[in-house]
This record gives C-alpha cells, sequence and structure tokens, in this order.
C-alpha cells in the first residue's frame, strides 16, 4: 500500500473524539489502523537499514508526518509516540536490545511506546519522583510508581520507561508490555485523541534486567546524547498537518461560497509559510525565502534568515495557526460543524492538544498572551 492510498484510507474512516462504550472497539480500532501503516511501511521510517527499516532522512519523515496528520492526527500521534521509542533504542549502546526489538517494530510485528513525560514536561511540579527505581541485586532494578502519559500502552508490547534512582540519577529502559507488575490502563476519556489510548502506566515491582537497558543511569538523561534528548520538530508537524486538513476543507467550502476565498487563500499561505520554514530547520539550511503573499496575506517574516527562528519559535506559530485555521473552518460548516462527528469541529478539539502536548513554557505564554490580547 503507498502512502497516499494510506492516507486516503484513514480519512475515510475517521475516528471519534471520544471513547466508545466498548474499551475492545477503541483496541480493535487502533490496531487496525497500526496495521495499515505497518502495510504500508510506516514503521520502516524511522529504522536503521540494518535492521530492516529504510532510514529515512529528516525531511523525507516531516513529509511522511505531515501527510499522515492531515488524514488522522490521532494515527500520527500514535506513531510519533513509536518514533520516539524507536529513537532511544537506536542510541543505545545495547546491542542485544537492538536485535531483539528493532527488527521486529520495523515490520510492525511488534508495536512500541514511550512514558518519558515526567522526566521532561509533565509532573514536573511534583517533589518526589512519580517512577522510581531501586536497585535489585548487583545489575537489575525495580520499578515503582507510574508513567503518567502513556500512548496506547494498552496495545503495546514494549515501553520505553524513564525512571529516577534514589540518589537523582536517572535511567531508560525497555520494558515488555507482559511483565509482571506492569498494568497499563486502557485509555484516558480526553477532550480529543481519546482513541490513542493514552493513560497512565502503573508499576509495582517491575523488574528491570540488564538485557532491558537502554542508557544510564546519568543525570538529566533526557539533556544527554544518550537519551536522545526531548522535543524538536515533530510536535510542529503535527500541527501544521492538522492546519492543512482544515485549510484543504476551506478551499472545497470556497469553491461554491467565494466569500471564503480570501480566508482560505490567507490560512493556506501561512500553512506553506510555515512548512517552509519546518524544511528549512530539518535540513539545517542557513536562510529561507518566503515568497510575497497575495489578495491581501501577510508575510510572517518577509525573507528571514533561518537564525531567526528555532523549534520553540515555530512551534508557537504553529500553535497559533492551527488554532486560528480550525475555528475559521468550524465557523464555515456553521451549525453542522457543531454537531458530533463533523471534521471541523474535531479539528478545533485536536487543535488545543498542541497546548498541552510537549508544550515548553515559554510557547505556550506566548500564545496564552495572544490569546489575552497582552
Amino acid at each position: 500500500m503507498e502512502l497516499s492510498t494510506l492516507c486516503k484510507r484513514l480519512a475515510a474512516n475517521p475516528l471519534p473524539a471520544a471513547r466508545s462504550s466498548d474499551s475492545h472497539d477503541d483496541h480493535a480500532s487502533l490496531k487496525l489502523r497500526l496495521s495499515w501503516c505497518a502495510e504500508t511501511g510506516v514503521f520502516r521510517w524511522f529504522v536503521p537499514k540494518q535492521y530492516g527499516g529504510w532510514q529515512w532522512s529528516d525531511v523525507e519523515q516531516i513529509e511522511g508526518y505531515l501527510a499522515l496528520s492531515q488524514a488522522c492526527l490521532t494515527t500520527a500521534f500514535v506513531v510519533t509516540q513509536w518514533n520516539a521509542a524507536c529513537k532511544r533504542m537506536v542510541l543505545s549502546s545495547n546491542e542485544a536490545l537492538k536485535q531483539r526489538w528493532l527488527p521486529a517494530m520495523a515490520s510492525g510485528d511488534v508495536l512500541a511506546t514511550v512514558g518519558i513525560s515526567h522526566l521532561t514536561t509533565s509532573r514536573q511540579h511534583v517533589q518526589s519522583p512519580v517512577l522510581k527505581a531501586v536497585p535489585d541485586g548487583q545489575d537489575g532494578w525495580k520499578l515503582n510508581g507510574m508513567s503518567p502519559w502513556v500512548t496506547g500502552g494498552s496495545v503495546a508490547q514494549v515501553i520505553v520507561v524513564g525512571a529516577t534512582l534514589p540518589d537523582g540519577r536517572q535511567l531508560l529502559c525497555a520494558v515488555p508490555s507482559d511483565r509482571q507488575g506492569l498494568q497499563p490502563g486502557p485509555g484516558a476519556p480526553l477532550m480529543a485523541l481519546s482513541a490513542s489510548l493514552t493513560d497512565a502506566v502503573q508499576f509495582q515491582d517491575v523488574s528491570v534486567r540488564p538485557e532491558d537497558w537502554i542508557a544510564g543511569p546519568a543525570e538529566n538523561i533526557m539533556h544527554s546524547g544518550a537519551g536522545g534528548g526531548a522535543g524538536g520538530l515533530q510536535t510542529s508537524t503535527l500541527a501544521i498537518g492538522l492546519t492543512q486538513a482544515a485549510v484543504e476543507f476551506l478551499q472545497a467550502e470556497a469553491e461554491r461560497r467565494p466569500d471564503l476565498q480570501r480566508l482560505a487563500n490567507k490560512l493556506s499561505q501561512d500553512a506553506n509559510q510555515l512548512r517552509q520554514v519546518l524544511l528549512a530547520l530539518a535540513t539545517g539550511e542557513t536562510s529561507v525565502s518566503i515568497a510575497p503573499p497575495g489578495d491581501g496575506g501577510v508575510v510572517l517574516d518577509g525573507t528571514v534568515g533561518i537564525t531567526d527562528w528555532s523549534a520553540a519559535r515555530l512551534r508557537e506559530h504553529a500553535n497559533s495557526l492551527v488554532l486560528r485555521a480550525t475555528q475559521v473552518a468550524l465557523g464555515a460548516a456553521k451549525g453542522a460543524g457543531f454537531v458530533e462527528g463533523h471534521a471541523a469541529g474535531r479539528w478545533c478539539r485536536e487543535a488545543l492538544f498542541f497546548l498541552v502536548w510537549s508544550c515548553p513554557q515559554p510557547v505556550l505564554a506566548a500564545n496564552l498572551c495572544e490569546f489575552a490580547q497582552l
């Protein structure tokens, strides 16, 4: 199956924003979509060739994410969490772990996810670590506590988690989901993307062995080379992809409603400009030339040096644009868009996710000041 065929299939089978009454239906729906992704080779994008992957470049991955998120933000989001787990395994020096998991992950036979938000942006106000590791024997640990935000934990076969030792150092490990004492939640009832089955995972004396080790113990492991870092361009990419879905809807509506044409053109221009900046940041270009807009549009920064941009600044603009574009789509859809099941209403709810998903405090503060007109 080609990527375009996958995206058409995803768009033609939209997921509901809310959880269904039967959790088995939600699990089956997510597994089906991930099987489509596996059939298309999506998981091979991120895996090195020696482990059966295609090892796509950053730009190729971004283009893939843009297409996926335009078709189905939930599926794209789940894939980002799979990729986060994969990336940390790839960076590990534990070759046995790579051989154990990466080939099966590349084929889609093993679903992976990650639970590390408590080491980066989530639960940072809590004094005591929410997931602790204590030594168990000479070279093992036991994990106790929880990882508060794990996507697809109830359908994954392996979860990459971070835990904190008594001395404050942190470690990363890949824990099979059937390990005794590990209990994923069924999926929290979220405002949107509930079909991602995102929930807490509980750990009660979960044994971690040397073969599960990825990196650490080390101070601030997510900021070290072994941890692989946090953040990046993925979140902005998905915001731009969702914007493209709203813009495409507006452009189709404008064909029969000329009063929407100027709105559609302006939002399309803004989305294209951010896409240029995104690709320039991904390729490390020193400058990006943004074409002048037509029909009264406003250039974000004219012709700018890419040094004037950063991942955080792009995220700020992407957050703003996706919120504006989806609300314009809702307004254009009128009352029909306010009925459960309409794409415009779902997009508006999904756009709010970018205010809370791995959103750095300076970016959030800038967005909130924009809303308050400060």
